[in-house]
């Protein structure tokens, strides 16, 4: 297919979305965000971090590279170990840009990546899922599908994400296919490709080119990886392979290092800051150097666990505290930062699931966040994604948007003709202004139930886990497939085909 072809059925496709309805608008971080340091403390952090890459350093366990950090100037040791002088660190990350555009196959849907952009996608990489009726079960690419189809529906995500769920029914060495057709096939919002091995990006990255066409990939950001340091300090060969596929084809490569506190990093707060601080910005800086001015994320992924029991906890006090300084690091750096989702350890969608996805949540929006992963579904410390999770925290991330919007000091808000009009002791109730906006002047969450204890009670008296699950259905009669061309897919279908005759499942192990 020619790419005039191609970009003429793509602008098409966008004319024809855009007459559907008018995309929900990306919200924006319009309330002060929270310093929780100085600027003399965020330099000791900074110094401490330059410390661990000059002395220290970290494992990068790929030959190719190695080469390409010896050449731009990190000294290599025979190990593996690689050491960085802070000036290089410096230089090299200063050439990830601040701010950029994740482009949906859907234009309309397309989202800014930084300052103050806020972008909310749903857990990735549970290989678990928690329905109404059958309970915890292993995934199935069914699974995916559906959780595809209700972040379509969701005003409140704005990208798709990746494996919402782990299709467990698809080959391991297969899944990188059938992960990015589902997602092409049943959405058209920004996505992320499947990125576990480096094998898996490229074949995720081939199903891009045939979707947005090879030029279009050299000039825009498609698709979007994470990159995770295997903490303390080591870089896998699958993940190096991962990203340098993604930053060579321009992609969007989120470095995070993975560290629970006590375990992969140390049992304090700041010196869990700076070990992660170090290993994301080792990452950004090559991944400049493989291609300069790569789109990049901050994105540390930091909780602590149970010193006693050794279990991870989310929601902790000593989590948020740790995600504020690495906000306040991003913003040093003028990097987009990625903020902590709805993480819960609880096994179900209760009252603990509740409080720990507030507890994760709520101090995101107060850090300044650009990207938000694991924002709907998490349980089970991300070894499961709940489907009335999904839909409850859809409606606590609706709240939190509209907290994010702050106050609108436009001339009626001030409302002094209805409040002059109404006497001491009546209502506005009943009041022009009241009437002008009665659907629209205050955020509803229907799954949240603020009705008299009488009025629940004659509803059933269900409780919001039963009233999120009664709720799928009508979700789902709202999705509506997103039209994709005929000849893409049919080309998508012959690359997939291909592929799995090609592929060598022992590469994968």
């Amino acid at each position: 297919m020619t790419e005039g072809r191609r970009s003429g059925r793509m602008k098409r496709l966008a004319g024809r979305a855009e007459a559907i309805g008018e995309w929900i608008a990306q919200p924006r971080m319009r309330i002060p965000y929270y310093d929780l340091v100085g600027p003399e403390q965020l330099d000791l952090v900074h110094d401490m971090s330059m410390r661990i890459l000059e002395e220290a350093g970290l494992a990068f366990y790929d030959d190719e590279s190695l080469s390409i950090l010896r050449e731009h100037g990190a000294a290599v040791g025979d190990d593996s170990v690689v050491r960085f002088d802070r000036g290089l660190i410096e230089e090299y990350v200063s050439h990830a840009p601040a701010e950029f555009m994740h482009t949906a196959r859907n234009p309309v849907k397309s989202i800014v990546i930084g300052g103050d952009h806020i972008a909310f996608a749903p857990a990735a990489g549970p290989p678990f899922v928690l329905d109404p009726v059958d309970g915890r079960r292993q995934a199935t690419l069914d699974d995916l599908v559906n959780f595809i189809k209700l972040t379509m529906v969701s005003p409140y995500l704005h990208s798709q994400g990746t494996e919402i769920v782990v299709p467990n029914d698809v080959p391991f060495h297969e899944r990188a296919l059938d992960i990015t057709y589902a997602h092409i096939k049943h959405g058209d919002m920004p996505i992320m490709g499947h990125y576990p091995i480096g094998l898996a990006a490229e074949d995720s990255l081939e199903m891009a080119r045939i979707l947005f066409g090879s030029a279009a990939m050299e000039t825009t950001h498609v698709m979007h990886c994470t990159v995770n340091v295997s903490s303390p300090r080591r870089l896998d060969g699958r993940m190096l392979g991962t990203l340098k596929a993604y930053a060579g084809a321009n992609q969007i490569v989120m470095m995070t290092p993975f560290i629970l506190a006590g375990a992969m990093g140390p049992a304090t707060i700041l010196g869990t800051v700076a070990q992660a601080n170090a290993e994301a910005l080792a990452g950004i800086a090559f991944t400049q150097m493989v291609r300069k001015g790569a789109p990049s994320i901050f994105g540390p992924f930091l909780a602590v666990i149970d010193l006693q029991s050794g279990s991870p906890v989310f929601g902790a006090a000593e989590s948020t505290l740790a995600q504020f300084v690495l906000a306040q690091l991003a913003r040093r750096y003028r990097l987009p930062f990625r903020a902590a989702g709805t993480y819960v350890s609880s096994k179900i969608a209760d009252s603990q699931a509740g409080y720990e996805g507030a507890m994760s949540m709520l101090p995101s929006m107060l850090c300044g966040p650009n990207y938000v992963l694991h924002a709907a579904g998490w349980l089970e410390n991300g070894l499961t994604t709940g489907y009335a999770k999904f839909m409850l925290d859809c409606e606590l991330l609706g709240v939190l948007q509209r907290l994010a919007a702050g106050i609108d000091w436009d001339e009626d808000e001030w409302a002094m003709d209805s409040i002059l009009a109404v006497p001491p002791g009546g209502h506005h109730l009943g009041t022009e202004h009241t009437f002008s906006r009665f659907r629209t002047a205050f955020h509803r969450t229907p799954l949240f139930d603020a009705e008299s204890f009488e009025t629940w009670s004659l509803k059933g008296g269900l409780d919001a886990t039963t009233r999120a699950s009664g709720a799928l259905a009508e979700a789902f009669g709202r999705y509506e497939p997103p039209p994709l061309d005929e000849a893409i897919d049919e080309e998508l279908g012959d690359y997939m085909e291909r592929r799995r005759g090609q592929i060598d499942p022992a590469a994968f192990q």
